[in-house]
């Protein structure tokens, strides 16, 4: 299976996560320690099992009024780096900054309006509606309301970084 196809997959996976039970006997890796200054290295990530994978107090929180927590990080087989937070943005939280990655990424709405800027495109993104930013394409995401606070779930997929 190549980075593609995993990549089609990947709302499948979401989903499918929720409704799982738990891997008896078997303990999700924990992930690597990192600081803000010296980020985890791919020899440094855990190898991800089949489990259960609660949620994680980020090691580095953002401040409000953007906060995430993290579910995982690690790699699949094939060098496949795969992560996955949540994030909830306070009403007028400032947008992150515009970036690229070597992965693609893929947001799920859970509450409020986000406004989504992909390859110079802006979308507003609503409860249920799923966003992607191809790996490589500049993007930032951000909370569209003044009043109202914006969630979203994230999965990231691709090489190491």
């Amino acid at each position: 299976m190549n980075r593609r196809d995993f990549s089609a997959l990947l709302p499948l996976l979401a989903a499918a996560s929720a409704l799982a039970p738990e891997a008896e006997g078997q303990a999700p890796a924990a992930p690597a320690a990192a600081s803000p200054q010296q980020p985890a290295t791919p020899t440094q990530l855990p190898t991800l099992v089949s489990g259960r994978y609660p949620q994680i107090e980020p090691a580095n929180p953002h401040p409000v009024p953007r906060m995430s927590k993290r579910f995982l990080m690690g790699m699949l087989p094939d060098n496949i780096r795969l992560e996955a937070h949540f994030t909830r943005l306070a009403p007028g939280c400032p947008p992150e900054a515009i970036g690229t990655h070597k992965h693609t990424e893929i947001w799920l709405i859970h509450e409020g309006t986000a406004r989504l800027m992909t390859a110079g495109v802006t979308r507003d993104l609503v409860a249920g509606d799923m966003g992607v930013c191809i790996a490589g394409d500049q993007h930032t995401v951000y909370n569209a309301s003044q009043t109202e606070p914006a969630s979203y779930f994230v999965i990231t997929v691709g090489p190491p970084e």
